[in-house]
C-alpha cells in the first residue's frame, strides 16, 4: 500500500486516478478548490479549499499532513485556454503559466519534505506541449506553458535524483473530459488512467525525466 496525493482531483482524470487507486488499496489524498459528489462517494481523504496557484493554500495543506510521507505526488491540476494568433490574449497567456507550469513546480518544492528516496512525482503534461511534435499552431498559452512544465520536470528529475526521487512527464493521451469538451474522439478516463498508472509503475531513477504518452510511447520534446 502507498500514499498518493493528487491536485484537481474532484472531476476527470483526477477523479478517476482516485477511483482506480482506492481500487487498488492504496491510500489517497484527493486535494482540489472544490470537492465534488463523485469524489465525496469515493472514500478516500478529501482537502478541498486547495488552489494550487495561492501559497497560502498549499502551505495549509502541508500542515494539515504534519510530515506525513507521500509515496507518488500526481500534480493533476491544470487548465486549457486555447489561444489563437487572433485572439492573443497575455492575460490568459500568463494564467496558464502560474496553473500549468509555475504552480506545478512550487508545489513540489513546497513538499520535498513529505519526499523520500523512493518516492515519485508525476506531471500532468501534454503532448501540445511537444514542440517538435507541432504541426498545427495555435494554442499559444496552453502549448507554451506545457512546453515549461516539461522543462521543469526534466530538471527536476536532475535535481532529485541524488535524493532518490524520481520524475514521470505524462501525457494521458486524447482524453474525453470537460477540459475536451467531450470529445467522441477521445478515449476514456479509465482506459487513460490505467495507462498512466502502468507508465508511474514502470517509473525508476533510471528513466526518471522520461516524456511518456500514456501508452507508453516516448514522446518527442
Amino acid at each position: 500500500m502507498a500514499t498518493y496525493l493528487i491536485t484537481g482531483s474532484n472531476r476527470g482524470i483526477g477523479l478517476e486516478y482516485c477511483r482506480q487507486l482506492k481500487a487498488k488499496g492504496h491510500d489517497v489524498i484527493a486535494t482540489c478548490r472544490s470537492s465534488s459528489p463523485e469524489l465525496d462517494k469515493l472514500d478516500v481523504r478529501v482537502e478541498p479549499g486547495v488552489d494550487v496557484t495561492s501559497g497560502e493554500s498549499v502551505i495549509s495543506l502541508r500542515e494539515k499532513l504534519n510530515g506525513l510521507k507521500i509515496d507518488v505526488l500526481i500534480q493533476n491540476a491544470g487548465i486549457a485556454e486555447f489561444n489563437s494568433l487572433s485572439n492573443l490574449d497575455p492575460e490568459s497567456v500568463l494564467r496558464q503559466f502560474q496553473v500549468n507550469a509555475l504552480s506545478p513546480l512550487c508545489f513540489v518544492h513546497a513538499f520535498l519534505n513529505n519526499l523520500r528516496a523512493g518516492s515519485k512525482v508525476v506531471l500532468m503534461t501534454s503532448r501540445m506541449g511537444s514542440i517538435d511534435d507541432n504541426t498545427s499552431g495555435g494554442s499559444y498559452g496552453y502549448r507554451m506553458s506545457k512546453v515549461a512544465l516539461c522543462m521543469a520536470g526534466k530538471s527536476l528529475s536532475l535535481d532529485l535524483r541524488s535524493h532518490g526521487i524520481s520524475i514521470a512527464i505524462l501525457h494521458p493521451g486524447l482524453v474525453s473530459t470537460q477540459m475536451t469538451s467531450f470529445t467522441k474522439s477521445g478515449i476514456s478516463t479509465k482506459e487513460s488512467v490505467t495507462g498512466l498508472l502502468s507508465r508511474i509503475d514502470s517509473l525508476t531513477i533510471e528513466n526518471s525525466g522520461s516524456f511518456w504518452h500514456s501508452n507508453g510511447e516516448i514522446l518527442p520534446w
